[in-house]
């Protein structure tokens, strides 16, 4: 009698998790940078979108300024019984590792960070494919052989982009010559144009003439004094060519909106599972953009180059090398 109990509890359970992920209750967490960054949060949002707008299933959206208020928030979530909660950037993942615990009948998705949990989706991207796509065009384009990089908080995951960066640069010109510089060391370094455009005139005053921005709002003001000054910008994460047609080289595209698509779709139909999962040039993770806004600044050369490059990383006969495993940077 036990056993058809239990079994008869399990189908009750089965049928409530299946009604469940057809109309699941999602809400997405942006970090300190705001949805409107027009880069890594942004991203996450337009993939939130998109499902809204392809199934008619709404979604609470909030945002942390800090790492404590992340955590208020993300237990406010869970406690309107949500199915899936996503936590966009690397600054939620204390927040998720506790809330998970705490709820664990709620799914937790966890951007750019690995949170531990049965109920916790992983997704990490290969930052340094992309970026060494974006090095090798940036060494192309350079007219002085003197490139930049403007990234936001000083922490592993920007020094990967960094890494990545100059590895595809090098290989190109092995004596191109690379400028470094971090806005700062906590979370205000996403927030700080104006430090970003400081920061890029200081390179360009030293001849640069090609930088990449990877600063959050902060490389705003890295693009606009590439702009100003008459140099060529990289952006990052969403698709920022738009932003300066003509003096934007490209943008090192991450495809946050697609992860963010993915999980809540597979919430909806049932696929949805635990771990870690790292997402390249092969799985679509990453990329470069040639469209009309920056069609005019890459050459038919840049182009054949950097699509050579991809094909090789993606069937394994470019190796890149990430920063946070290796600790450090061969070139």
């Amino acid at each position: 009698m036990k056993f058809k109990h239990l079994s008869m509890t399990m189908a009750v359970l089965c049928v409530t998790a299946g009604a469940s992920a057809a109309t699941p209750k999602l809400g997405i967490v942006y970090d300190a940078g705001g949805k409107f960054d027009k880069s890594f949060n942004q991203s996450a949002f337009e993939g939130a979108e998109r499902f809204k707008k392809e199934t008619g299933i709404k979604y609470i959206e909030v945002q942390a300024s800090s790492d404590t208020q992340a955590e208020q928030v993300m237990r406010g979530l869970a406690r309107k019984k949500l199915d899936l909660i996503a936590a966009v950037g690397f600054s939620q993942t204390q927040a998720v590792q506790k809330v998970a615990q705490e709820f664990p009948n709620v799914r937790f998705v966890l951007i750019d960070a690995v949170a531990k949990g049965n109920n916790v989706s992983s997704i990490l991207f290969k930052e340094e494919e992309g970026s060494y796509l974006v090095g090798v065009a940036a060494a192309m384009a350079s007219k002085s052989k003197k490139i930049g990089f403007v990234g936001g908080m000083d922490i592993p995951l920007i020094r990967a982009f960094a890494c990545g960066y100059n590895q595809g640069a090098k290989a190109v010109n092995p004596k191109i010559e690379t400028m470094q510089n971090m806005v700062g060391t906590t979370a205000a370094a996403w927030n700080d144009p104006a430090k970003g455009g400081e920061l890029a005139r200081a390179q360009f005053d030293r001849g640069v003439d090609v930088v990449f921005a990877v600063a959050g709002g902060s490389g705003m003001g890295t693009l606009q004094m590439a702009k100003e000054k008459g140099k060529l910008g990289i952006g990052v994460d969403s698709n920022q060519n738009y932003l300066h047609p003509g003096s934007m080289l490209t943008s090192m595209v991450k495809r946050v909106d697609l992860a963010i698509y993915d999980s809540f779709k597979q919430m909806q139909n049932g696929t949805w599972k635990a771990g870690v999962s790292h997402r390249g040039l092969k799985e679509g993770g990453v990329d470069w953009v040639v469209d009309k806004d920056n069609r005019a600044v890459v050459t038919p050369a840049i182009e054949k180059k950097v699509n050579e490059v991809k094909t090789n990383i993606i069937n394994g006969k470019i190796k890149v090398v990430d920063y946070r495993v290796a600790g450090s940077c061969p070139v």
